[in-house]
């Protein structure tokens, strides 16, 4: 495998994740397996419009070294969805605006756009309840609910959006649908408040 292919791949969609939105500075991830017991991901202090620099994606062996204190803080989470599901190849997690925020005050996300019907269906927001002990537990329900709902995207309420694919623009192209279908949503119920007879 060209490592510096992948690398080059996950800049690229990062930057256009970052452009969107849904990456902060400082915050979410990406990643890519590289082998059956290794994979890279963003480095804690990554830019994500800027991951390219040599510093800002690490390689990791499953079998925790010195360089998991440099990771994300979803490394641990990364891990666990490689290890559980042999068609995860790349996995992300990103917080887009309009799908964090309807998920706030909805437990089902029924896209009513012919892409999202068509591409998503039915989506249910996972609600973590209390986020003080949120990175202690998320591995494990992040994995279970996956497992149980035969998915590839969980929607955490209030958090944001953890998905994984065999194909990185497959997932890319997943997410940006997602993000379209809430804020369509968004846009119809707040056209729905409004008077617009004159």
């Amino acid at each position: 495998m060209n490592v510096q292919k992948l690398k080059d791949s996950l800049s690229n969609i990062s930057l256009s994740m970052f452009r969107k939105d849904f990456f902060g500075i400082y915050h979410g991830s990406i990643s890519a397996k590289v082998s059956t017991n290794k994979f890279i991901i963003n480095s804690s202090d990554s830019v994500f419009d800027n991951i390219e620099a040599e510093q800002a994606l690490i390689e990791l062996y499953f079998s925790k070294d010195y360089r998991w204190k440099n990771a994300s803080i979803d490394a641990e989470i990364h891990l666990s969805i490689y290890k559980k599901f042999s068609d995860a190849k790349y996995i992300t997690f990103t917080m887009p605006p309009f799908t964090t925020a309807y998920s706030l005050n909805h437990s089902l996300i029924i896209p009513k756009d012919y892409f999202g019907d068509q591409e998503l269906g039915h989506i249910k927001v996972y609600d973590p309840k209390n986020f003080d002990d949120w990175y202690d537990r998320a591995d494990t329900e992040i994995i279970n609910y996956f497992a149980k709902n035969e998915t590839n995207l969980i929607v955490v309420k209030g958090y944001g959006v953890y998905a994984f694919n065999r194909d990185l623009y497959a997932m890319s192209k997943q997410l940006a649908i997602l993000e379209k279908s809430c804020r369509l949503l968004m846009l119809d119920g707040a056209s729905g408040k409004l008077d617009l007879d004159f």
